[in-house]
């Protein structure tokens, strides 16, 4: 595995019909959107989370915890912790979870910066989002 600082990071933000996506590099702090995947209740297809796994070769994997703005759990809190901990099993690729909260507001915000409106879809959203919690979590590693 890489050393801390140079690992390629695959960045979740997990929703229940919707699972925003995104590939970071530590070593730049940036991160990429790839295509939300479709969920029911929380589970993808897990072929294409396979496939983003096979395609990638994650060094660590990050996901999204959403959590009220008190910092109190919510139930998708419990449903977040539970795709991390599928994904580890599944992948045997280590998981952190990271505080997602004001992550889709500045991913709208981002995304209407860069084209209004129009630039507002669901999917692209989810995995701004994604670029957003990646880029959270990068920023406090050191």
């Amino acid at each position: 595995m890489p050393d801390k600082g140079s690992r390629t990071v695959l960045s979740f933000d997990f929703g229940t019909k919707s699972i925003g996506v995104a590939i970071g590099q530590e070593i730049t702090g940036t991160a990429s959107p790839l295509a939300a995947l479709k969920a029911t209740d929380g589970v993808p297809d897990w072929n294409k989370v396979q496939a983003l796994y096979d395609n990638w070769e994650p060094d660590l994997v990050v996901v999204g915890l959403p959590l009220n703005m008190d910092g109190t759990e919510q139930q998708v809190t419990q449903q977040a912790k539970r795709f991390a901990n599928r994904l580890l099993g599944r992948f045997k690729v280590a998981v952190e979870t990271w505080d997602e909260r004001l992550s889709t507001a500045d991913a709208k915000a981002m995304l209407f910066e860069l084209g209004g409106y129009k630039k507002l879809t669901k999917e692209k959203v989810d995995s701004v989002s994604a670029c957003v919690i990646f880029a959270s979590w990068a920023e406090n590693q050191y």
